[in-house]
Formats: C-alpha cells, sequence, structure tokens
C-alpha cells in the first residue's frame, strides 16, 4: 500500500491510499481517482514526506513473516472495511442507482457500498445525495 497526497484542480488537498503506483497511475488515467471534497477527477499527486523507520539493531530477532497489517495506518484501513462489509449491502456497480433511490425514498435506507464511475459520482454529489469514496476497492477487485 501505498499513501499519496493528492490535489485536484480545484486545489482542495487530501491523502488516498493505493496498492501501489502503477495502481494510482492506472486509476487516475481512468478518470477513477476523485476529489473528496468536490468530486474533480483531475487529480494530481503532492508533494509529501515519506514515511522512514529507523534502521534495525543487529541484535533484534529475524522479523516474522506478516499474515495480517501491522502498521497502524494499515490497521485502521483493515478494520474501516471490516466494518463497512459487516454492516453495509454491496451493490456493485448499481450504486449510484440505488443511492439515488434510497436519498429519493424509493428503496429502503440502509446503508451501502459499491462501486460508481468518477461523474456518476460527481452528479450523486451535486444532487444533494450524501456519498464519500472508500480507500480500498472490493474484494471481487483484488488479487
Amino acid at each position: 500500500m501505498i499513501r499519496y497526497a493528492l490535489t485536484c484542480a480545484n486545489d482542495h488537498g487530501f491523502e488516498s491510499w493505493f496498492q501501489s503506483a502503477e495502481a494510482f497511475d492506472r486509476l487516475a488515467a481512468s478518470g477513477l481517482v476523485a476529489c473528496a471534497v468536490c468530486g474533480s477527477d483531475k487529480v494530481a499527486k503532492t508533494l509529501m514526506a515519506p514515511s522512514v523507520r529507523p534502521a534495525r539493531q543487529s541484535t533484534e530477532p529475524a522479523a516474522k513473516p506478516l499474515t495480517t497489517p501491522q502498521n497502524p495506518a494499515e490497521m485502521a484501513l483493515a478494520a474501516m472495511r471490516r466494518q463497512i462489509e459487516e454492516n453495509s449491502d454491496y451493490v456493485g456497480m448499481n450504486f449510484a442507482a440505488e443511492a439515488r433511490a434510497i436519498h429519493d425514498g424509493e428503496a429502503p435506507e440502509r446503508s451501502i457500498y459499491g462501486e460508481a464511475r468518477a461523474d456518476e459520482a460527481r452528479k450523486l454529489i451535486e444532487d444533494g445525495v450524501p456519498v464519500a469514496p472508500l480507500p480500498f476497492l472490493p474484494a471481487r477487485k483484488t488479487n
């Protein structure tokens, strides 16, 4: 996972996590990275200082293989994902339509998560539908 400081064309600053630098490039080129404030898909990386751990002491025992996230950011992201998946309905690519139906009272009110194109998400925000981007992809899209 890699964290980037980002800014949009409207000069809003925010941060987001990506699986890799290539994943950010691929998502940004597809218009799938959007500003968390205004929804603009004109997003660029900004300068940020890297997070560097101090060197290990030579007397430290060999590290064990990691099977679960160990740093606080990864642990928080994993906890957020669990919370959302346990307490929300996954609606897949129908997210925009389902969010609008719930907002308009045409579908039962409940927590949902899913996928939407940047233009669909922007339209929901413009229409006052309360939505927010998630810092992870649905399980079906991960390796």
